[in-house]
């Protein structure tokens, strides 16, 4: 039983029922269940002679509750703020005063305390409520609200402030920028926040080119809306591609007949000088799947769904089949069909909207994309997605690349149901390519 958070929605039921797993865990004299017992039980009981209520503090413990009641007051509190029960919260806050300040999911996070809470999921009659109240969580309330998108929850925030200019643009703009909510930008930038203020820190640029959402209407309004209010774009033809805008690419086209043909490296799609990350290594802390350094800019437009921009591309003559470069350990060149079959999961959650997250798939190979073709690549997936060792993948097919990655929730198994159908190459999946974990 590790440290753990609460989940942003918890069921206080499944809680009661790790209690007394925990407690049948014991009573069976089992390792772990005695390790995790001691390591959070702040008594010294024996764990053959625990009762109940011991292993409910030992749980409520791991989650950083003080106690199980507490623990009960938390699951209480959420589910009546996901149920708009303005009495039920208003009971739970008038019996425990504290509660109002203190997060909502008990370990410090950025849902925040009840109100911030609230306003994550539009729950108006209550932020009004915890206003009176009390609650003084409203800027990050609003920065929440932003990032859902909540745009009346957020407007109602501002009001309750007091309608001050909200001026400070990494503060107001970093997190709709991270879920790519235009709607968000929008209200922070009418509400006075800067693009650039007088210490040269510019708008999220570097959020937008890194976040792991994927939704290219929204991320061309937010990259058009900070050049709009002054921030300059580098006039590249990666950064053509990140706004949508075909119009520019046509003119680098015009000035380069090489471009189709031309690879890319991290730092001139995710460039250092608009602020986006490195790790000591040199590596981008970008969130993508399939690697993009040294691939063209249909790789490109693949990982970031850019559909219409795929499409020009392939109508303007770039190869179907182009090789991402090779590094000098033999990793690289792979086909833009892999970085069409392992991709970053909102990708994936967008596009079964319309049931077609294969479309990128089918337009490859409708215009003639090799499945046999083999490349031999290496993933270490984005910190956020939780520890993980670096894996790698030798000579292997694009199919071979989705059925044995690591992480299933980045493939599209409609994608390689696609591939299979089409494949020139019959041959089982995995047939001649293989993956090894190397620890970090």
């Amino acid at each position: 039983m590790p440290e753990r958070s609460l989940p942003v929605r918890p069921d206080l039921t499944q809680l009661k029922n790790q209690a007394k797993d925990l407690l049948s865990g014991l009573q069976r004299g089992e390792e772990a269940a005695v390790a995790d017992f001691r390591k959070f039980h702040p008594g010294n009981i024996d764990p053959a002679s625990a009762k109940l209520a011991d292993t409910q503090l030992a749980l409520a413990r791991s989650y950083d509750a003080p106690s199980w009641p507490r623990l009960v007051q938390a699951c209480k509190l959420i589910d009546a703020i996901w149920r708009d029960d303005l009495e039920s919260v208003r009971e739970l806050i008038t019996q425990n005063p504290n509660l109002l300040h203190e997060n909502s999911r008990i370990r410090n996070d950025n849902w925040g305390p009840p109100m911030s809470y609230a306003a994550n999921i539009g729950r108006d009659r209550i932020i009004e409520m915890l206003h009176a109240m009390g609650a003084t969580d409203h800027l990050p309330a609003i920065i929440r609200a932003e990032l859902q998108s909540q745009i009346p929850t957020a407007r109602l925030l501002h009001k309750l402030m007091g309608s001050p200019v909200l001026t400070d643009g990494r503060m107001f703009l970093r997190d709709p920028a991270y879920t790519l909510s235009a709607s968000g930008t929008a209200l922070a930038l009418e509400l006075g926040a800067q693009v650039q203020d007088e210490y040269g820190r510019a708008a999220p640029v570097d959020v937008v080119l890194e976040t792991d959402s994927r939704n290219p209407e929204a991320k061309h309004a937010i990259l058009e809306m900070y050049v709009e209010h002054g921030i300059e774009l580098p006039d590249t033809p990666v950064m053509a591609l990140h706004r949508g805008r075909i119009d520019l690419l046509e003119k680098h086209l015009h000035r380069d007949s090489l471009l189709l043909r031309r690879t890319f490296s991290y730092q001139e799609i995710f460039p250092p000088d608009l602020g986006c990350h490195y790790s000591e290594e040199g590596d981008p802390l970008a969130t993508f799947a399939t690697p993009l350094g040294g691939t063209t800019l249909l790789h490109i437009a693949i990982d970031y769904a850019e559909l219409d921009i795929g499409r020009w591309l392939l109508s303007h003559g770039a190869d179907v089949n182009a090789k991402a470069e090779v590094d000098h350990d033999g990793f690289g060149g792979h086909t833009p069909l892999f970085n069409s079959v392992v991709a970053q999961p909102n990708f994936w959650v967008n596009h079964r909207k319309d049931n077609d997250e294969a479309r990128f798939t089918r337009l490859l190979l409708d215009h003639g994309a090799d499945p046999s073709a083999r490349a031999s690549l290496r993933k270490r997936l984005h910190p956020g997605y939780g520890p993980d060792t670096l894996h790698q993948y030798r000579d292997v097919t694009a199919l071979d690349w989705g059925a044995g990655f690591h992480r299933q929730k980045f493939v599209s198994q409609q994608a390689l149901r696609l591939i299979r159908e089409q494949q020139s190459d019959r041959r089982s999946p995995g047939e001649g390519g293989s993956a090894t974990s190397i620890p970090t």
